[in-house]
């Protein structure tokens, strides 16, 4: 049975620490590891979950997902990153409010997560919400986490059903209350779901997450833990909000709406992340879009620095 989710409202187009930090060993065995790059490691990995007959094992379990004939299963992005833009545009074209841009976001974020789902991508990462969004009006930032907190609500056992996890980075120590409680909830109720990791941004700055990775490390180096001849990039790799993720780094970076930046997000993370632009705006990102961006990232070839083959 493929991937199905019934899910009727979700997150919005556009940090301190990972909701759901993962366990992390002694930062000075990281020193050892080998030079090859780890993104190309990944790249070159067989698909864990996924054996030669294109069938995935979702906790135990086979379940067959059909891909387009275009695609190919052993060249698909293990983490996809989407900067979900264009929502108010949408709206304005047709004269409606802000409001009902963002509600139709909604309907486009659903159908993204069960396209991740049915096509084995591991780890979808939305830019709901930027540190900066706060310059926004008044009312509509209110808008925005309103809808993110009553979707959130209505869908979480939904989310768990279907194999779900949850995290959410940024500093939600800015969000309101109510909505703080719920992301507990749903990073603890869904943590153990293995299917899809689906990682929210939410006040979320690429800068200030490589700032406060720093700082962390220089306490360390201050508190006499590590030296600062140890100081690699797996070491800040570690202490990046990005840390609750198996494949922290974004294969592919898909911005929506024919805007040409990375507008602060995930900074570090995007290095050698494939970017791809689409013209559409979020609410008219459906399937055609998506597999048009993986097409062209299975075309793509990913070096590292090395030398075409």
């Amino acid at each position: 049975m493929a991937f199905s989710l019934q899910l009727h409202q979700i997150f919005l187009s556009h940090t301190r620490f990972c909701s759901q930090p993962k366990s992390i060993t002694n930062p000075l065995i990281s020193l050892k590891l080998p030079s090859i790059h780890p993104l190309a490691v990944a790249q070159n990995a067989a698909i864990s979950n996924i054996d030669s007959t294109g069938v995935a094992a979702i906790d135990g379990s086979a379940e067959e997902v059909l891909l387009p004939p275009q695609l190919r299963r052993e060249l698909m992005p293990k983490h996809v990153a989407v900067i979900m833009d264009g929502n108010r545009r949408w709206a304005k074209m047709r004269g409606l409010p802000v409001a009902l841009g963002y509600e139709a976001g909604i309907r486009a974020v659903r159908n993204l997560i069960e396209l991740c789902g049915n096509w084995g991508i591991r780890v979808l990462t939305l830019f709901a919400f930027s540190s900066d969004n706060w310059l926004r009006p008044k009312v509509e930032v209110d808008i925005l986490m309103s809808l993110f907190e009553r979707a959130l609500n209505d869908e979480l056992e939904n989310f768990a059903r279907a194999g779900i996890q949850i995290s959410i980075i940024g500093d939600s120590s800015k969000l309101p209350k109510s909505l703080q409680d719920l992301i507990d909830k749903a990073v603890k109720t869904t943590k153990e779901n293995s299917r899809l990791h689906l990682v929210v941004a939410v006040n979320y700055s690429g800068q200030h997450d490589v700032v406060q990775a720093c700082q962390t490390i220089a306490q360390k180096v201050k508190d006499g833990i590590i030296e600062t001849k140890d100081i690699n990039s797996f070491l800040i790799e570690q202490e990046l909000q990005t840390n609750c993720i198996d494949f922290p780094c974004p294969d592919l970076l898909i911005r929506t709406s024919g805007e040409l930046r990375l507008s602060n997000f995930l900074l570090w993370q995007l290095a050698y992340a494939e970017l791809f632009f689409s013209h559409s705006h979020w609410p008219d990102f459906g399937e055609a879009e998506f597999m048009e961006a993986l097409s062209s990232f299975q075309q793509r070839q990913r070096r590292y620095g090395r030398q075409s083959s």
